[in-house]
């Protein structure tokens, strides 16, 4: 009889997670709880393997379990089993190259204001792959969140499961309206409203240590998100710290300026993937559009416009 055909004593399938988790633990309970389960389903999936297999698993005293030697044996088959599974699952994740969508993960401000508006472009130069963007910030778990990549702002600890590979250093300063700058401020920074986002509380202490400058505030305001202190800039309520890339199409367009320069913050922005980007044709792709897009940025340099230089007091 071929191997088709062959009939297999296997014991119920769906239970062998419960009894996986109970024979690790050594505890129904534990199980349970890891599983989400309840005692009792737990209870029932090892009775049904060891009715089927007609052997006892597990020796029951007390309230307390032990693995009999039947239990051991298919204690070790099943776990070789299970990480089997996850192994292939994961592989599969990992070098999907065929798949026509890219799954990226993005901090918000930096999606909103930087990423997006560019998205349209690398669509028309990519019209086979698509980008699933996810706004989010922060530790990423690429597998648990269905991504294929992160961009981050480098400044948590990024697990060593990932590789990482630098994009761009960040460099930032403070941003306002131009006419508000020659004007209202009459270019001087301590005449100015100190725009603050709560989710970056230290970036005017970070920059003034950067570029050495001893200003201080006329007043300030406190926004809850990075983004909306940006946008006050714009909308002349004050003047922010604005990093590269996230104010660059403002600096381009002459919404805002950056009349003392960027300093360097000592962070850098960077893609997350599970292997290197060159081992999957589409974060390949996708790495060197992101690399030709922000061009010089690397370096600080702010895009041309007359308004955009050094200003004189600071």
């Amino acid at each position: 009889m071929s191997n088709i055909h062959r009939k297999r004593h296997l014991p119920p399938l769906a239970a062998l997670p419960a009894f996986e988790a109970a024979a690790r633990h050594q505890s129904f309970s534990r199980a349970a709880e890891e599983l989400h389960l309840t005692h009792g389903a737990i209870s029932r999936a090892v009775a049904q393997i060891e009715d089927r297999l007609g052997v006892e698993l597990f020796v029951r005293r007390n309230r307390r379990v032990w693995l009999t030697a039947a239990g051991e044996r298919l204690l070790k088959a099943t776990s070789a089993a299970l990480n089997g599974l996850d192994g292939a699952v994961e592989d599969i994740h990992r070098h999907d190259g065929a798949s026509p969508i890219l799954t990226v993960s993005c901090e918000p401000s930096l999606a909103m204001r930087w990423l997006m508006p560019r998205l349209g472009g690398f669509r028309e130069a990519n019209p086979d792959l698509n980008i699933d963007l996810r706004l989010a910030g922060g530790p990423v778990d690429l597998l648990a969140d269905g991504c294929d990549v992160a961009i981050r702002r480098a400044d948590y600890g990024i697990s060593e499961q990932y590789i990482t590979t630098r994009l761009w250093a960040e460099h930032a300063g403070p941003v306002c309206d131009p006419d508000c700058w020659e004007t209202i401020l009459a270019r001087n920074l301590s005449n100015a409203r100190w725009l603050h986002a709560r989710t970056r509380p230290d970036a005017w202490e970070v920059w003034k240590r950067a570029s050495g400058s001893e200003a201080t505030a006329a007043s300030e305001q406190y926004f809850d998100h990075f983004f909306f202190a940006l946008q006050a800039a714009v909308n002349r309520l004050g003047t922010a710290i604005g990093p590269l890339p996230l104010v660059y199409d403002d600096l381009k367009a002459g919404r805002l300026i950056a009349p003392l320069g960027m300093a360097p913050t000592g962070y850098d922005y960077v893609l997350i993937t599970l292997d290197p980007p060159g081992r999957d044709p589409r974060i390949s792709l996708f790495f060197d559009w992101l690399m030709a897009e922000a061009g010089d940025m690397d370096g600080g340099a702010l895009p041309g416009n007359d308004m955009t230089g050094p200003g004189k007091k600071i």
